[in-house]
C-alpha cells in the first residue's frame, strides 16, 4: 500500500482521459465536485443499456446473468480493498447495510457505541436515533486532531489513542471513518483501534467511503481482517448509485435481525426449508443464513447498477488507472488548487485554508473555511465551476479527468468570486 510519488512515466493525461467522458461534457465545465459525484465514463451509458437488453431478452431468467455482474462488482471492491478473504455484502446504500450491521449486534449485553464527531450523516443520524432509544453513544471529539497516528488533538493525542480509550467491555462496536468527509483529514491508527476491539470483543466498522479509489486502503496490512468496512461507489469510484458494500470478516457468525431473503440463499439446501426447521408443537424456528457474502444481504434489487459498476471497474483496469496512480495525481491537482489559492492572498476572515495539515494527510478534496461557503458555491457555480460546502467548509475535489487548465479557471474564478477582482463578496464587519 503506497501513498504517492509515482515517476512522471505513470502520470495520468486528463485530455487524453476526458474523451471518455463526453456524456458528461467534462471539457466544458470545470466539476471540483469529485469527491462526491465524479462523472461516469461513457462506457457506463452502454452498460445501462445492456442491462435493459438482458430483461427484455431474459425476463426473468435475467438473475443468473445478473448474480454474475454483482460477482464482478464484488471482486472489483476487494481489489480496492486488498482483501483476498473478506465476504463483500452489496446494497443499494450505505444506510441498508449499516442497520443490518447495528441489528446483528448483542446491544442488549453490551448497550455502548462508540463513533466520533466526524462521521458522515449515514452513521451520525442513525447512532443519534439509537441513543434517543436507551443505546449509550459516545463520540470522540476530533477537533484540533491534525490526522495520523503520530497526530495530536485537543488533549495532545490522536483521534485513534481518544477511540481506544472510550473502548470498554460494554462497547458493542466502533464505528469510525478513514478519512473524515468534511475537512479529508485521513484518519491513522486504524490498526490499533482494530486490536482494541479484540480486546474486549467489540466489532470495528471502518466507513472507508472518503478512502476508496481516492487514498491506498489496504485490509491486509492495516490489520482489518476482523473488521467490517463499509463504502460505495458514488465518489471516487465513477459507479454511480446502487453501488455499496459491506465486508465483514470470513468467519463472521453475527446473525442481522433486519434481514432479506437473499441471505437465506443455500442455508439449508438438501435439508428443507424453513418451514421444516420448528416442531409439530409450534417450537420458535431458527432463523437460517447462507454461507459466504450472503449473510448481510437484503432482498430483490435493480441489478443495473451493477451492470455499470462492473462496466466502470473494467474501464479502469483498461486504462490503467490503480488506486496509486489517481493517488498521485489527485496530490499533484490538489497542491495546485492549494498553491493557485494561497497565491489569490484572500482575506482570512472571508476564506482560510487549513496549513495544519499537511496535504498528504488529506484525502481526495481540497477544503477552505469560510461564514459564507454556500454563497461562494453558488456565485462559482454561474462561472461554470461546481464545487460544494459542507457548513462553513467550502470542497473543491478534483478528478482524474479535470486537466491544470481547468484547475487554473477555477482558482481565477474563486478570486474574482470572493473579492480579488471583482468584490463579488466583500470582508464581513
Amino acid at each position: 500500500m503506497s501513498g504517492g510519488g509515482g515517476d512522471e512515466s505513470s502520470a495520468i493525461a486528463p485530455e487524453e482521459l476526458a474523451r471518455h467522458y463526453s456524456r458528461f461534457r467534462v471539457s466544458e465545465r470545470v466539476l471540483l465536485t469529485g469527491h462526491s459525484h465524479q462523472a461516469w465514463p461513457d462506457v457506463a451509458f452502454a452498460a445501462q443499456q445492456q442491462a435493459w437488453l438482458d430483461a427484455a431478452e431474459m425476463v426473468d431468467d435475467k438473475w443468473g446473468r445478473a448474480f454474475e455482474v454483482a460477482d464482478e462488482v464484488r471482486a472489483g471492491y476487494r481489489r480496492l480493498l486488498d482483501d483476498p478473504d473478506g465476504h463483500i455484502a452489496l446494497g443499494q446504500n450505505t444506510h441498508e447495510l449499516l442497520i443490518r450491521f447495528l441489528s446483528a449486534l448483542p446491544l442488549r449485553e453490551r448497550p455502548r457505541l462508540v463513533t466520533t464527531d466526524g462521521e458522515f450523516y449515514t452513521i451520525r443520524r442513525q447512532l443519534d436515533r439509537l441513543e434517543e432509544e436507551g443505546i449509550e453513544v459516545v463520540r470522540v471529539g476530533g477537533q484540533g486532531d491534525t490526522g495520523g497516528v503520530q497526530s495530536t488533538g485537543a488533549r495532545g493525542d490522536s483521534m485513534a489513542e481518544r477511540v481506544i480509550r472510550a473502548v470498554d467491555d460494554r462497547t458493542a462496536a466502533v464505528l469510525v471513518s478513514s478519512v473524515l468527509f468534511r475537512d479529508a483529514r485521513i484518519v491513522g491508527g486504524l490498526d490499533d483501534i482494530a486490536a482494541a476491539c479484540a480486546r474486549v470483543g467489540a466489532e470495528l466498522l471502518v466507513d472507508a467511503y472518503h478512502s476508496l479509489n481516492a487514498v491506498p486502503f489496504s485490509v491486509v496490512e492495516m490489520g482489518l481482517g476482523n473488521a467490517f468496512v463499509m463504502g460505495g461507489g458514488y465518489k471516487y469510484c465513477q459507479l454511480g448509485e446502487g453501488n455499496c458494500f459491506l465486508r465483514f470478516p470470513r468467519d463472521c457468525g453475527l446473525r442481522p435481525v433486519l434481514t432479506g431473503w437473499f441471505a437465506e440463499f443455500g442455508a439449508l439446501a438438501g435439508a428443507g426449508g424453513d418451514e421444516d426447521a420448528g416442531d409439530d408443537k409450534g417450537a420458535r424456528r431458527h432463523v437460517m443464513y447462507g454461507k459466504g457474502d450472503v449473510r448481510f444481504a437484503g432482498s430483490t434489487y435493480d441489478p443495473v447498477s451493477h451492470y455499470r459498476a462492473a462496466a466502470v471497474f473494467r474501464f479502469f483496469h483498461e486504462q490503467g488507472l490503480t488506486v496509486d496512480r489517481l493517488r498521485d495525481a489527485s496530490l499533484a491537482q490538489i497542491r495546485r488548487l492549494a498553491a493557485g489559492v494561497d497565491a489569490l492572498d484572500l482575506d482570512p476572515r472571508v476564506l482560510s485554508r487549513d496549513r495544519a495539515v499537511r496535504l498528504s494527510q488529506r484525502g481526495g478534496f481540497l477544503t477552505m473555511e469560510t461564514p459564507v461557503a454556500g454563497e461562494i458555491c453558488c456565485n462559482v457555480r454561474g462561472h461554470g465551476v461546481y464545487a460544494d460546502y459542507r457548513g462553513r467548509v467550502l470542497r473543491l475535489g478534483p478528478a482524474p479527468y479535470v486537466t491544470g487548465e481547468q484547475l487554473d479557471e477555477a482558482v481565477a474564478v474563486l478570486g474574482e468570486v470572493v473579492g480579488g477582482g471583482g468584490q463579488t463578496i466583500s470582508s464581513p464587519g
